[in-house]
């Protein structure tokens, strides 16, 4: 049978998709139910359990598809917006409701249970959740559950940001950590994911995804004059964005932080610890 990448299949030994069958070996095959993300964001990790590793996060309003829950209150499942699979606490699933109409712009907000600010609020979602809402109220924006968002906050979903590294460049400074998508911490290829996400551009989660689906291939000179802003810089296992003519900006486990260094000092330093550049690809933004 043909060889499919696990990080976006699911497939187990004892427990498969149903469009699988036949295409991947288990024990047992199964249609997958739809549920949406009701917490602000949700570890998706590799085994069931809170101290297993952190593959990547769901943020608020994400659609799942998930194929078990079991007696601990853990689901395995597949996210719809880039394919991850893995384990994510059932809790923080629903089933679907209305289609989101809005998406956070603001890197995070705050959810409130009635119309004052002054008010305990009950919710912090991240830059990239989504939600449906009910109405306008003031210069507060009604959701479908009840809860008050500062409407300066949103956009509607379909309204994109139109530069991607001036989206990472508001991540500065936020801490390093592996699998991270929000301003509590992030990867490399999740400050990318999310950058590109909030102009409308589909994006794979891991690096060497992203260096087989994003954009073309440049050749580049040995000073690195023909690189331009929003160009990507791939090693193996981490990625970088090109900031202007003499700087890149990447979340990086050495600072441990989202940081903007010069492009010669951080080549000089990677290679230092055995990495050489695999490929520099441009994206072109999408108009409009």
């Amino acid at each position: 049978m043909a060889a499919f990448d696990p990080r976006i299949t699911p497939a187990r030994a004892d427990l498969a998709a149903k469009q699988l069958q036949g295409k991947v070996q288990a024990a047992r095959y199964v249609e997958g139910r739809a549920y949406e993300v009701i917490e602000s964001q949700a570890p998706l990790r590799g085994e069931p359990r809170p101290d297993a590793s952190l593959l990547t996060e769901a943020l608020k309003g994400e659609r799942v598809t998930i194929y078990e829950t079991n007696e601990e209150g853990w689901a395995w499942g597949q996210l719809a917006a880039d394919g991850y699979v893995g384990w994510l606490l059932a809790s923080a699933l629903a089933p679907p409701g209305a289609a989101p109409t809005h998406r956070v712009a603001a890197l995070r907000t705050l959810v409130f249970p009635g119309p004052s600010i002054k008010l305990p609020p009950i919710e912090a979602l991240p830059l990239g959740a989504t939600l449906a809402l009910a109405r306008l109220a003031d210069r507060m924006a009604v959701t479908q559950s009840g809860g008050y968002v500062p409407a300066l906050h949103l956009k509607p979903v379909g309204d994109h940001e139109s530069d991607f590294v001036a989206v990472a460049e508001r991540f500065l400074g936020v801490p390093y950590l592996w699998g991270g998508k929000t301003t509590l911490g992030l990867d490399c290829s999740g400050l990318l994911q999310v950058a590109l996400s909030a102009c409308g551009i589909a994006c794979p989660r891991d690096s060497d995804m992203q260096e087989a689906a994003l954009g073309t291939a440049i050749a580049t000179s040995a000073d690195y004059a023909d690189w331009r802003r929003g160009d990507l810089v791939f090693w193996q296992g981490h990625v970088a964005l090109v900031r202007d003519s003499t700087s890149l900006l990447h979340a990086n486990a050495f600072h441990m932080a989202v940081v903007a260094e010069p492009i010669a000092g951080a080549i000089t330093r990677i290679r230092g610890a055995g990495s050489e550049i695999s490929s520099v690809r441009r994206i072109a933004q999408p108009k409009g």
